[in-house]
């Protein structure tokens, strides 16, 4: 996925739960990705559990991704 266009969707909190979140956008034809947050960005993330994952989209798929996302 280019970066140029991308938003983040949204932030979960592993990188099981973005997987999962991108199957379901990439089955309604939603191109996804899921990279670290900044928040992991930090001297000490080799020692750190992986953590809380951005949901990335296409600027153009921004809202109808929206209207997919589990109801919290």
């Amino acid at each position: 996925m280019q970066e140029d266009g991308v938003v983040v969707l949204t932030v979960v909190s592993g990188q099981s739960e973005a997987e999962v979140l991108c199957g379901l956008l990439r089955s309604a034809g939603i191109e996804c990705a899921h990279r670290d947050t900044d928040a992991i960005d930090s001297p000490l993330e080799d020692f750190m559990a992986a953590g809380s994952q951005e949901v990335l989209v296409h600027e153009s798929d921004l809202e109808t991704a929206k209207e997919l996302l589990p109801e919290q």
